[in-house]
């Protein structure tokens, strides 16, 4: 056990660390990032979906086999992450924020990133419960995805009005509730294994609705030209080829 607390709570601190992605932004010119981050979202893409169907969705079946109840669980983690995004407002507006259209977009922007966060340190933590090797897929694909996220979430802030120095701690700051979530998901899994049955499911359904709903979306918005889009399609088929080599190895 005292392996996979310490597995977990150095990837989620890895995770923490990489809200500090944003002090590239100081350096790298806005198109080239630009450029750059539509690759890194096509990898981010296939790396979550492969986490979900290579690793984690398997484990969940590994017992019991495919049951209603893994359904529910699975179907449960989009319906959460719909919700949340829903409420949060995580993708931000795009209406410039004036005396007539008010626009907290910081504060949600934080508060969602902190409940985002959270859940990505239970579901680590509950993946490495799971098995090691699958703790480390997630955590892997979890890094892919927060990369540019985390660029996201920072690029957002400065739009709403914050210095950049400011809005690169504040990034940091609220994502070290994934430190939080995992704590929590290592002590309520020691208490009840079972919560595993749940968590395993629910993780793979965040993972799907993310790829699907948010970062493919991101894809097809550039992808005019034939040759960007066949390198986006090795990008992804590259995130989904990763989790197969760590399934591998594992």
């Amino acid at each position: 056990m005292l392996n996979i607390w310490l597995y977990s709570i150095i990837s989620v601190i890895i995770i923490s660390i990489l809200s500090l992605i944003g002090i590239i932004f100081f350096s790298i010119r806005e198109k080239l990032l630009k450029d750059i981050l539509i690759y890194a979202i096509s990898i981010s893409t296939g790396a979550l979906f492969g986490d979900a169907f290579i690793h984690l969705l398997p484990e969940a079946v590994k017992k019991n086999g495919f049951t209603i109840e893994i359904s529910l669980f699975l179907i449960s983690g989009i319906v959460f992450s719909f919700i949340i995004e829903k409420i949060l407002h995580w993708r931000h507006c795009h209406h410039q924020t004036t005396k007539t259209h008010p626009h907290p977009l910081s504060t949600m922007n934080l508060f969602g990133e902190g409940v985002h966060n959270f859940i990505d340190g239970l579901i680590i933590a509950a993946s490495y419960i799971a098995s090691i090797p699958i703790g480390i897929a997630t955590t892997i694909a979890v890094i892919f995805h927060e990369g540019p996220h985390e660029l996201g979430n920072f690029s957002i802030l400065v739009y709403a009005g914050i210095k950049k120095e400011r809005a690169l701690l504040y990034n940091f700051l609220i994502s070290m509730t994934a430190i939080l979530g995992a704590v929590i998901g290592l002590l309520i899994s020691s208490q009840s294994e079972s919560i595993l049955n749940f968590l395993i499911p629910f993780a793979a359904g965040n993972f799907i609705y993310i790829a699907g709903s948010d970062l493919i979306p991101e894809i097809h918005k550039d992808s005019e030209k034939i040759s960007k889009a066949i390198l986006q399609l090795i990008m992804f088929l590259l995130g989904i080829g990763i989790m197969y080599v760590l399934l591998i190895l594992g």
